[in-house]
């Protein structure tokens, strides 16, 4: 019988190893710029997921089922560790002299206007909830795992899971209430001729690039379609063996 990709990955195998980052180098991708929304900092969790992962391996049960939920867990702590070391890297920075002037770069950055904008709605959205809730929607809503796979991804109860879906829910619902009836931008805000994410001026004129609250839950809640990433491009450096 064929030994699983579990069992393999975990005797430590480097040839299963390859084939575990193939196939889920893009899914950790895709959720940690759900969680971050930050591009870059999302490649750097990838590679930390990796190394986490093998370093961890023998926990990884044996069976056949996916090891998904076990990298996505990992993920989720890996991603909490970088926003702390983050925090920390600010707070020195912050201590430093202010830098001089720097070259003006918009045109080179133009080109991922449209996904940085759609990707800016969702982190609005997930602003509004606790960090516990901000993982479960994206592990539940983004990546469509059910509440008791999410549980084991985070070592958290099913029951936990729940109530904390239920209540991102519900911060998304009454978000988009007070977007229709132009109580906030998203941010916590008044709308108004300046606003960023409510109505513009007393006409009630959509502001640019934003669009009512409606807009701002089906981002949050689509946003996850992360364009095709450099992983699924190139998903490992190494070739597999012919």
């Amino acid at each position: 019988m064929e030994t699983s990709l579990r069992a393999r990955v975990r005797a430590g195998d480097p040839d299963a190893f390859r084939q575990l980052f193939d196939e889920y180098a893009s899914v950790v991708y895709r959720h940690a710029v759900r969680l971050t929304g930050d591009w870059a900092m999302a490649d750097d969790i990838v590679s930390l997921t990796f190394l986490e992962a093998w370093r961890l391996r023998e926990r990884l049960f044996p069976g056949d089922d996916s090891p998904r939920p076990w990298l996505l867990g990992i993920a989720t702590n890996v991603t909490r560790n970088t926003a702390r070391a983050a925090r920390r890297h600010q707070a020195a920075l912050a201590r430093l002299p202010p830098p001089g002037p720097v070259p003006d770069f918009a045109d080179e950055v133009a080109q991922r206007l449209a996904d940085t904008e759609e990707l800016a709605a969702a982190q609005r959205a997930l602003r509004t909830m606790r960090r516990g809730e901000r993982e479960v929607f994206t592990l539940c809503v983004w990546e469509g795992l059910d509440a008791a796979t999410a549980a084991e991804a985070l070592g958290v109860a099913v029951g936990t899971v729940r109530a904390r879906l239920s209540r991102a829910r519900k911060r998304l619902r009454k978000l988009t209430e007070l977007e229709l009836i132009g109580g906030t931008d998203g941010n916590g805000g008044t709308s108004g001729t300046g606003g960023t994410g409510g109505n513009r001026g007393m006409g009630g004129n959509q502001g640019a690039g934003h669009g009512t609250g409606h807009d701002t839950v089906q981002r949050a809640t689509t946003a996850g379609q992360i364009p095709g990433s450099r992983h699924q491009a190139a998903r490992s450096t190494q070739e597999k063996k012919p």
